[in-house]
C-alpha cells in the first residue's frame, strides 16, 4: 500500500476511537451507559442495527462467497422483512412497556429466574464466540498488509475497540455507527464502480452480467425443496425467518439497539427500515463478488488468494514446482478469455445451440484450472502442514490491494475495518449488559450503587473483549467466515426463540416445562449439527418448534407433579 492509503486508513481508525470516546464522555450512570438514556431517534437506531449486523465478515467474506458459490447466499436474508414486521408488532411494545435493560429480564417476569439465566447463558455463549469472528476478520487484513503475525493484529484491533466501547458504552456505539456506515457505504460503492472501470474495453456491463450468469454466479433464487441444499428459497423463508426472529428479537446485541429508542414508534421504524434496506444491501455486496469473479476471467488470478501462504511456498523447496503450475494456470486463463468472448458472440447472436456448446467448452477449461489449483494447494500444504487452505476470505482483499487505485485502497480497507469495529463494539456492549443485569446484579450483588454497576459494566466489557480476542486466535481454521458465524448463531438461536415464543403467546405454559423443553431442544440441535449433514438454517426452525412443542407437552406433567407435591 502507498503512504496515502496508510494515511487514510490510520486517520480513520484514530478518528473513530477519538470520536467515540469524546462523544460519550458524559456516560455517568448505568441507564446512559447501557441504553443511551432511551433517547435515540429511529435513523440512529437503523444505522446502528445495520452496522451491528454488517461486520467486516460481511464485506470481506461475502464477496468471496459469491466468487466461489454464486449469489444464492442472498436467500439467507429472505425471512428478514417478515421477522421485522412480527417483532415490531409483538416484541417492541412488550420490551418498552416493561422498561427492561435486557431481553432476558422479561423471561423472569413471565417465567422464573432459571429461564432468565438460561436465555442469558445461551446468548453469552454464542455471542461471545461470534465477537471473536468479528475481530478476526479485520486482523486478517492487517496481517496480510503488514506481514504481522495474525495473533498480534487480532490483539491490536481488539484493544482499539475495547477502548472506546468501555469508555462510552451504548452512546459510543451509536455515535460511531453513524460515521462508520457512511464510510462503509461510500467505500463499497467506489469498489463496485472500479470493477467495471477495470474490465477490458470490449466488455460492457451487460457482457459482465451475461458472463456471471452463464458461469453460475447469478444463481440468486433456488425453488427446489431439498434439505441437502444449504441455500434455497424454502430454507431462507422458513429457517431464515426463525433465525432473524431470534437474532433481532432475543439477541441482546440487537435488542439493545432498539431498547435505546425514545418510543415504541421510533424503535418500530428502525426495525422496519432495516428490513427494507438489508436485502438490497446484501444483494449488492454479493453482486460485487460476482463481478470480481468476472474481472478475474480477464486477469489471471493467483492460484491461491492468501498472499502469505503463496509467499511461503515460493520461498520453499517447492518453489520451482509452484512456478510451473503458475505458468500452466496463466496459459489456461488465456485460453479461457478467448472462450468467453466466443460465448459472448453466441449470446449476441441469440444462438442457443452455440451457447450450450461454448458453455461445455468453458466448463472443461474451468475443470483444468481447478485441477491446477488443487495441485498448487497440495504444494502449499507440503511447504507448511499447518497452512490454512481455505482462501475464500482473501479473494476480495486480494482484488482491493492489487487493483484499486491509490487512496481508494485505504478507503475500502477503512470501510471493512469500520464494519468490524462497529459490530464488535455493539457485541461487547450487549455482552456486558447481559452479564451485569442478568447475572451479576440478579444473583451476586442485588443492592449495589449505580456507580458500582457502572464500574462492573466497564469491567465486563473488558472481560468480553479479552474473551473475544482469545477465540479470534482460533478462528483461522473455520473456512468462510460469513458461513461460520451464522452456523454458530443457528446452534443457539432456535432454542432462545422458542423460549420467547412460549413466553409471548402461550400464557398457560409454566417456567419449569419451558426450561426442560429448552434443554432438550438444544441437545437435539447439537446432535443434528454433529451427526447429520442438515443445512444450518434448519437448526433455527427445529430448535424453536421443539421448545414450543415440548413445553406444551410437558406442562400438564409438571402441573400434575406440583399438585401431587402439594
Amino acid at each position: 500500500m502507498s503512504i496515502i492509503d496508510w494515511i487514510v486508513l490510520a486517520s480513520f481508525l484514530i478518528f473513530i476511537v477519538t470520536y467515540g470516546t469524546w462523544k460519550s464522555r458524559g456516560s455517568k450512570d448505568v441507564k446512559n451507559y447501557l441504553l443511551a438514556n432511551k433517547s435515540a431517534p429511529w435513523y440512529t437506531m437503523t444505522l446502528s442495527i445495520m452496522a451491528t449486523q454488517a461486520s467486516a465478515i460481511t464485506f470481506l467474506s461475502t464477496p468471496g462467497q459469491a466468487f466461489v458459490d454464486g449469489m444464492r447466499f442472498v436467500q439467507f436474508y429472505l425471512g428478514l422483512p417478515i421477522a421485522m414486521i412480527i417483532l415490531s408488532i409483538t416484541a417492541v411494545p412488550i420490551f418498552h412497556r416493561l422498561n427492561v435493560y435486557t431481553a432476558y429480564e422479561y423471561l423472569e417476569q413471565r417465567f422464573d429466574l432459571k429461564n432468565r439465566i438460561l436465555g442469558s447463558v445461551l446468548f453469552l455463549t454464542q455471542r461471545g464466540l461470534a465477537a471473536g469472528f468479528t475481530i478476526f476478520a479485520p486482523a486478517l487484513i492487517l496481517s496480510v498488509l503488514l506481514g504481522w503475525d495474525i495473533n498480534l493484529t487480532i490483539f491490536v484491533i481488539g484493544i482499539l475497540v475495547i477502548i472506546y466501547t468501555t469508555v462510552g458504552g451504548t452512546v459510543a456505539v451509536n455515535k460511531t455507527h453513524m460515521q462508520q456506515m457512511v464510510v462503509i457505504t461510500f467505500g463499497m460503492v467506489m469498489a463496485f464502480v472500479m470493477i467495471y472501470r477495470l474490465l477490458p474495453d470490449d466488455i460492457s456491463v451487460m457482457d459482465a452480467a451475461h458472463i456471471a450468469g452463464k458461469m453460475g454466479r447469478l444463481n440468486v433464487i433456488d425453488f427446489n425443496f431439498d434439505l441437502s441444499t444449504r441455500y434455497n428459497i424454502w430454507s431462507g423463508l422458513i429457517g431464515g425467518t426463525f433465525l432473524m426472529l431470534s437474532y433481532f428479537g432475543t439477541d441482546q446485541s440487537q435488542v439493545q439497539r432498539y431498547l435505546s429508542g425514545s418510543s415504541v414508534t421510533q424503535s418500530r421504524m428502525a426495525l422496519l427500515v432495516n428490513g427494507l434496506v438489508k436485502i438490497p444491501m446484501q444483494f449488492i455486496i454479493l453482486f460485487i463478488g460476482a463481478m470480481v469473479f468476472v474481472f478475474y476471467q480477464f486477469v489471471t488470478p493467483p492460484i491461491f488468494f492468501n498472499s502469505v501462504e503463496e509467499t511461503n511456498v515460493k520461498t520453499s523447496a517447492y518453489a520451482s514446482q509452484y512456478k510451473a503450475l503458475e505458468i500452466q494456470y496463466d496459459e489456461i486463463h488465456q485460453e479461457k478469455q478467448s472462450q468467453i468472448r466466443d460465448l459472448l458472440q453466441a449470446i449476441d447472436q441469440n444462438d442457443e445451440n452455440e451457447i450450450q456448446q461454448q458453455k461445455v467448452k468453458l466448463n472443461g477449461i474451468n475443470d483444468q484450472a481447478k485441477e491446477i489449483r488443487k495441485d498448487g494447494i497440495a504444494l502449499i500444504e507440503q511447504a507448511n502442514p499447518n497452512a490454512d487452505t481455505n482462501d475464500t476470505n482473501y479473494i476480495f482483499l486480494n482484488f482491493v490491494i492489487s487493483f484499486l487505485p491509490v487512496g481508494l485502497i485505504g478507503l475500502v480497507l477503512a470501510a471493512i475495518l469500520s464494519a468490524s469495529m462497529s459490530s464488535t463494539s455493539a457485541e461487547l456492549n450487549a455482552l456486558a449488559s447481559t452479564s451485569v443485569i442478568d447475572i451479576y446484579k440478579r444473583i451476586f450483588k442485588k443492592d449495589g450503587s449505580d456507580r458500582h454497576y457502572l464500574l462492573v459494566s466497564k469491567m465486563a466489557t473488558i472481560f468480553w473483549g479479552a474473551y473475544a480476542i482469545g477465540f479470534a486466535m482460533f478462528a483461522n481454521k473455520l473456512g468462510s467466515l460469513i458461513e461460520a458465524v451464522n452456523i454458530l448463531g443457528s446452534l443457539f438461536y432456535g432454542t432462545i426463540l422458542g423460549i420467547f415464543l412460549v413466553a409471548f403467546y402461550i400464557k398457560w405454559v409454566k417456567g419449569t416445562s419451558t426450561f426442560i423443553a429448552a434443554i432438550l431442544a438444544e441437545i437435539v440441535v447439537l446432535l443434528c449439527f454433529f451427526f447429520t449433514d442438515m443445512p444450518f438454517l434448519w437448526f433455527n426452525f427445529i430448535g424453536c418448534v421443539l421448545v414450543v412443542a415440548l413445553a406444551i407437552f410437558l406442562n400438564p406433567i409438571n402441573k400434575s407433579d406440583q399438585e401431587t407435591q402439594s
